[in-house]
Parts: C-alpha cells; sequence; structure tokens
C-alpha cells in the first residue's frame, strides 16, 4: 500500500491540524478533538453539526463555514465519531438558540449523534436532528436501517445552513430539512473499490471489467453487478432511477455531479454533459449544478448523481452566499 501517511493511528489527527493550518482565517479545531469550528461564532443563531467518519472528505469539515456548517466531527476512516466528541461540537457552537444535527443515515452515526443529543439537552442545550437517506439504491444495507445518507447530505448543509444565518429558529430547521431529504435523491456506481489505509485492504473487489450499480460510500454492497459500458449508458440507467424515484416532470431542480475520489474531471463532466441533455429533453430546469468531488470514499473509482427537486424556498438558500474551504463560492 502507497499512502502518504506516517502512523495509522494518527491519520486524522494530522489531517486536521493540516486542515487548520492551510486555512486559519476560516476555521479552528476544538482543543486536541477531531473537530473543526467556524474561525467566526456568530451569536443568536442555531448551531449546525455534521460529521462522520473520516474517507470522505471534504465532507464533512470542507463544509464548515458561512452559510453551511458551524462544526464537523471526524471519526476514524469509515468509523462514527464518538458520542462524548459530537458532544464537545455540540457544547462548542451553541448560543443559545439550540443546535441542529445533520446525521447520515448509517446506524453508528444515528446512534452516537442521538447520544451526545441526550448528553447536550442534560445541560440545557436544545438539540434537533435532521436524518439524511438519499441513497435510492437499496432499502437497507450494512450499517443501516432503512436508505443510507450519501452525497445529497451536502445540499442539505447548503440549504440548512443558509437558513440558519438567516435566522430560522431550531424548529423551522428541523422541517425544512425533512422537507430538502425527501426532495432529495442520489445513487452512484463504482469503477473500483479503494484501499482502506487503516487495513492496507481494497474495501471490495471488482473485476477489470465490471462495474457496481449502487454501492454504499463506504463500499457496502449495492443493486448489482455488471459489465463496463460507455458513459452514456451508465448515466442512463442510473438517472432514470433517480428521477423516476423522485417523480420530476417539468420541474425546477438542483444537480450534483459527485466523484467518489479516483474519478477525474474529465469523465465527471462527460457524465454531467449527459445528465444535463437528457434533463433538458425532458423540460426539467436545472437551476443549479455541482460537479466535482464532495463526498468520497478514500480513493474509490466512480460517481453518483443527485437531483434536489427545489421550490422557491429552498432555490433561494440554495443559491444564497456561503464561504467554506471546499466551497469557497457554492
Amino acid at each position: 500500500m502507497k499512502k502518504l501517511i506516517n502512523k495509522k493511528e494518527d491519520i486524522v489527527k494530522e489531517m486536521i491540524s493540516g486542515m487548520v493550518k492551510a486555512f486559519p482565517e476560516n476555521i479552528e479545531s476544538v482543543e486536541e478533538l477531531p473537530i473543526i469550528v467556524r474561525k467566526e461564532k456568530k451569536r443568536g443563531k442555531v448551531g449546525l453539526v455534521s460529521g462522520g467518519g473520516s474517507g470522505h472528505e471534504p465532507a464533512h469539515a470542507g463544509f464548515v463555514g458561512y452559510g453551511m456548517l458551524d462544526a464537523a466531527v471526524a471519526g476514524e476512516v469509515f468509523t462514527s465519531p464518538s458520542a462524548d466528541k459530537v458532544y464537545e461540537a455540540i457544547k462548542a457552537v451553541d448560543s443559545g438558540a439550540g443546535v441542529l444535527l445533520i446525521i447520515k443515515n448509517y446506524s453508528g452515526d444515528v446512534m452516537n449523534f442521538e447520544m451526545a443529543a441526550e448528553m447536550a439537552e442534560m445541560e440545557g442545550i436544545k438539540v434537533g436532528k435532521v436524518i439524511v437517506d438519499d441513497d435510492i439504491a437499496v432499502e437497507n444495507s450494512t450499517y443501516t436501517v432503512g436508505r443510507r445518507g450519501i452525497a445529497g447530505t451536502i445540499f442539505v448543509h447548503k440549504v440548512l445552513g443558509a437558513a440558519a444565518e438567516e435566522g430560522y429558529s431550531l424548529e423551522e430547521l428541523e422541517k425544512l430539512g425533512k422537507k430538502v431529504v425527501s426532495n432529495t435523491k442520489t445513487m452512484g456506481m463504482s469503477l473500483k473499490s479503494c484501499m482502506v489505509f487503516t487495513t492496507g485492504k481494497n474495501s471490495f473487489d471488482l473485476a477489470e471489467d465490471e462495474v457496481e450499480i449502487g454501492l454504499g460510500i463506504h463500499g457496502e454492497p449495492g443493486t448489482h453487478r455488471e459489465k463496463f459500458e460507455d458513459a452514456n449508458t451508465h448515466v442512463d440507467h442510473i438517472l432514470k432511477k433517480v428521477l423516476d424515484e423522485s417523480k420530476i416532470e417539468k420541474e425546477k431542480v438542483a444537480v450534483l455531479i459527485n466523484g467518489l475520489g479516483e474519478t477525474t474531471l474529465i469523465e465527471l463532466f462527460i457524465v454531467n454533459n449527459r445528465v444535463s441533455d437528457t434533463l433538458k429533453e425532458k423540460g426539467v430546469v436545472v437551476e443549479k449544478t455541482l460537479v466535482g468531488n464532495y463526498m468520497t470514499s478514500l480513493d474509490m473509482g466512480g460517481f453518483s448523481i443527485t437531483i434536489l427537486k427545489l421550490n422557491d424556498e429552498i432555490e433561494r438558500l440554495l443559491k444564497s452566499k456561503s464561504d467554506t474551504i471546499a466551497l469557497k463560492t457554492f
């Protein structure tokens, strides 16, 4: 395994240290903990906290900043952060208006974030939650009851982050979050597995002429494997599934073409070319498109397509200003 790391047990600590040193004007860490927070804490607003296992960068620490998250908690590679660390993040961002947890739907994340919420509420901090389950590929999977939370989580961060900046209450953010999650559908595919830093092994095995449709971002099984075809063939299959699930006709949407770590921007823009043309043919109006690596799986090859159905409120918030190290201009 050739990876630019030192001791395996220091991977997350050194990554966070390097991130803070690169962007000291934007972010800082909480003591010696794997928690990234906004450098400028805004008083009187609901604090937004998200996180999960490392290996998905720039998610989630890359989305800490104005108009998005107030804190991100990093677990070890593909491992949920512990409840006590999430609790410390909640305390760090609370400014009196409460704290909203944005949680990807994985059993470990849900359990630890909910436990942290209980700890915080015992200290008098009001805590709400939004659970993201945008992955339409499978209903139940490894480490998951119900659908998984994947790249569509970025849209949730952005819309709720903008709403929090505008002064939405905790209850209003929870209500809006549930609407955004219900409007967000994602499905992806893998060309190759990733090499897990801590084990030195591939997360799964895939033949050279195979792809896996609908896999999870930790290498969880998808719907099936099939022979590798050209880009348009795979895009057509995945996009149809997303559109069918979204029940989108001639409506306004936002699109995210997300790379899983290894896939080049050349390939991702080719994917977007097909997605854009297909949506236009169907009379779907694309108001916002993101193409790039937003929620990765280490060095996995592949991509996912996310479609967010817009209404006027969600569109306005999605297009509002943000300033984070991963998205200086959303």
